[in-house]
Order: C-alpha cells, then structure tokens, then sequence
C-alpha cells in the first residue's frame, strides 16, 4: 500500500474510532481545509475543528472508501450519519475528499459535498427553502467559524 494511501486510511480510520489527536496528526503544521463551511489554514485550527466536530458529534458514524493517491494527490469518498447539534435533526452527508501531500503529511484537504442537500436535512425548513441561496451559505460559513472560534478559546486551544 502507497505510503498516502496508509495515511489516509489512518485518517479515515482515527474519525471512525472519534480520535481527533490521530487525526491532527496526519497534518502538517501549515496545512489547510476547506468544505462548504470552513476555510481553515494551520494544523492548529484543523485539529480544533475536529475535535469539535467529534465531541459535538456524540452519535457520529463514518465508512471512507475509494481511496485513490500517488506521491502528490489524493481522493476518498466518506459518508457521515450525525444528528445536528444546532437543531438535532438527523443528517447522512456525502462527501468527496481531495488532498496534497507533503513530507508524508496532508498539506490541503478540500471536502466537497451537495450543500443543498446537507442544509436540508441539518436546518429542516429554513435549508429546504434557501440551501440554494449564497444567502444562506455565508450565514452557516459565519456561524461556522465563529463556533469554532469560541470553542478555540473556551478550550484554550
């Protein structure tokens, strides 16, 4: 197995198992991140994510699969199963993960899924009607961030 590939399994693996510290470590220390909700740069803000993410997350399940990597990029696909902390609604999101490598570490983790689909289920009636609006994606980016800010300093991270 592709030394990239065996890291990206023991990424994938560590968040199945909820082991955020695993996780942080398969970044360097200036890698970025990138979804429909957060734009991150430095391992310090990532790892903060997803420790978040996981303790919010008390129901969370993960499968990966499709794992493809050379010595510079790679791909995954994951699916999540959650129930939203903001409004407990239930939530199965898809992603498509795309990454680079450098020093046998992630440098750039983007996650792409259907934001659409996603507010629908975690925000119920409000995504179903502006999921489809910028509107709506800069509100959840904002509230985003500004949770993942509050929790760095409540956690002193």
């Amino acid at each position: 197995m592709h030394e990239n590939e065996q890291l990206i399994h023991k990424f994938y693996e560590a968040f199945a198992q909820k082991d955020f510290n695993t996780m942080s470590e398969c970044y360097l220390s200036e890698a970025t991140f990138k979804d429909e909700a957060f734009d991150l740069k430095g391992g310090k803000q990532i790892a903060a994510m997803w420790r978040m993410l996981i303790e919010r997350g008390t129901d969370l399940g993960i499968e990966f699969s499709d794992i493809q990597v050379n010595n510079s990029i790679g791909k995954a696909h994951w699916e999540a199963w959650y129930t939203f902390s903001s409004t407990g609604n239930k939530v199965h999101n898809i992603i498509d993960a795309h990454f680079t490598f450098k020093e046998g570490k992630i440098f750039n983790h983007r996650d792409s899924f259907n934001f659409y689909r996603w507010s629908s289920q975690a925000l119920g009636i409000t995504g179903k009607l502006l999921g489809w609006t910028g509107f709506l994606h800069q509100k959840v980016r904002a509230t985003a961030m500004s949770g993942l800010e509050n929790y760095m300093a409540r956690k002193e991270l």
